[in-house]
């Protein structure tokens, strides 16, 4: 029997996703041809999970720039394009119909995907946080990850598109959610400050306690209109302005 061919694949990169992993996988049986999860050393059932929707799952360490092991992800997949994901999305029905429309065209290498953020209960709006474009759909072979930050995109050759339909992104779910996200963020962000040589002096602790907070804050409240989310907004901007004070206290306090 001739072997089917695949034409998507969707990659993933999880640790200890078992609140999550379920809805991700099972938003996209319609589409994946293929189905790639590289699990950093989850002690949950996060693999039990992944292992009943029929995926390939490689078990390796948890490297502090998880793209590493998103990069592995997209190494393992033999489809023609990918679908780059995180266990904590979603793809709904209208943007898995976009997607097998638009990977019968040769035009784009790559596609970038507007994605809704949640928050505490709350779809934003605004802030930074929609539409939110992140490069997903890629061809297998034109794409790679930097490995070098954790808000960064992949890397695409030759031209990207864009898509009009959502993803949808439960980040944040709990008010537990966001500070253990930001606790592995703001621990990256110490680990850079360290690898960067920034010394450990009056006036580097102002840029990082006082001004790139302000600036952090008014850019997300004011300049891509926070506001209009409320009170989710407010609170979104002000937590966001935390980043680097933690990140900073972490530094001086244990690298």
């Amino acid at each position: 029997m001739e072997k089917k061919k695949i034409i998507l694949s969707v990659a993933l990169a999880v640790k200890n996703e078992e609140q999550n992993l379920a809805s991700c996988l099972s938003s996209i049986q319609g589409i994946a041809d293929e189905i790639i999860v590289v699990d950093g050393g989850s002690t949950d059932k996060t693999i039990e999970i992944a292992k009943k929707f029929n995926t390939k799952v490689i078990q390796t360490d948890n490297p502090l720039i998880f793209h590493i092991n998103k990069q592995k992800a997209l190494d393992a997949c033999q489809g023609i394009w990918i679908l780059q994901l995180d266990a904590d999305e979603v793809v709904t029905d209208k943007l898995q119909n976009e997607i097998k429309e638009m990977i019968k065209s040769e035009r784009y290498n790559g596609y970038y995907i507007p994605r809704k953020n949640y928050f505490w209960g709350h779809f934003m709006r605004k802030g930074g946080q929609y539409p939110d474009y992140v490069i997903r759909l890629v061809k297998r072979g034109k794409a790679v990850f930097p490995c070098k930050s954790v808000h960064e995109q992949i890397e695409i050759e030759g031209e990207v598109g864009y898509l009009k339909e959502p993803l949808l992104h439960y980040a944040y779910k709990t008010k537990n959610d966001y500070w253990r996200k930001a606790d592995a963020y703001t621990t990256l962000t110490a680990w850079k400050l360290k690898q960067e040589g920034i010394q450990k002096n009056l006036r580097n602790w102002a840029v990082y306690v006082v001004f790139k907070p302000i600036v952090t804050f008014f850019t997300i409240y004011i300049r891509h209109k926070g506001f209009v989310d409320g009170w989710y907004g407010l609170v979104f901007a002000y937590w966001s302005a935390l980043h680097f004070p933690i990140a900073w206290k972490k530094y001086v306090k244990n690298m």
